[in-house]
């Protein structure tokens, strides 16, 4: 494979992006599109110091349950023993890899924000992005060695929470997110919220080298699991 992406082989494994610019022109750091997420994902888990079929045995999935690569598209299609996204209790996670990090985009009532401190465990880093499009504001947290580190609402980078809440302070005040004092949010010249959004998330791309094109969301074809709630396919 060149730039672009690939999808995992056969019944197993995980998809892999190549380092580089995919032909969608995302750069490698760039996470920032995200922002503009709204229902058709429920959260991302990038990890990093795991395989994606860890990351989704973390997450609660049965390894035997993966199914053959599926498209962003054709999750809602999905029908393995009766179950389709938005189940009540379940869940599908679509993983992959790049850039070094494992990722696993969540559909349905999926498990990442609630097994954040699991799937960190044994000196695994864990970032989560919750879009949150109902009840905002989106959230971002990022774990590491089963500790949630620091956390917040992109819009609202103020109130922080975790072991280290301020751990991100001054990347977000260089890229006037935030005032000096860490606290006042900044808008240069009246800019919309959401591009100051963009930039909060371009902080935490750079900081953690994350990469996910667009394309995880459309036509790249990435292994699935079910995750939570389905009788015999996947752990509770």
């Amino acid at each position: 494979m060149g730039d672009g992406a690939r999808g995992g082989e056969g019944r197993g494994g995980g998809g892999t992006l190549r380092d580089g610019t995919p032909p969608n022109g995302t750069r490698r750091d760039d996470i920032q599109w995200l922002a503009d997420v709204g229902a058709e994902v429920d959260g991302v888990v990038f990890a990093r110091g795991i395989p994606p079929e860890e990351l989704a045995r973390r997450m609660g999935a049965d390894p035997a349950a993966v199914t053959g690569p599926i498209s962003g598209t054709g999750i809602w299609d999905l029908d393995i023993e009766g179950y389709r996204p938005g189940g009540d209790g379940d869940g599908v996670i679509r993983v992959g890899e790049a850039g070094g990090w494992s990722f696993a985009i969540e559909y349905g009532d999926s498990t990442g924000g609630e097994l954040l401190t699991e799937i960190a465990r044994h000196g695994a880093e864990v970032v989560h992005f919750r879009p949150m499009p109902e009840q905002p504001p989106a959230l971002l947290d990022y774990a590491r060695d089963g500790a949630v580190l620091c956390g917040f609402g992109l819009g609202e980078e103020r109130w922080r929470w975790g072991q280290e809440p301020d751990l991100l302070v001054p990347e977000l005040v260089a890229a006037q997110v935030l005032e000096a004092d860490g606290i006042t949010p900044c808008a240069p010249g009246g800019e919309r919220a959401g591009a100051v959004r963009r930039r909060a998330l371009g902080v935490v791309g750079r900081r953690f080298g994350l990469l996910l094109p667009r394309a995880v969301l459309g036509e790249l074809r990435l292994p699935a699991y079910v995750v939570r709630g389905t009788p015999g396919l996947g752990p509770r």
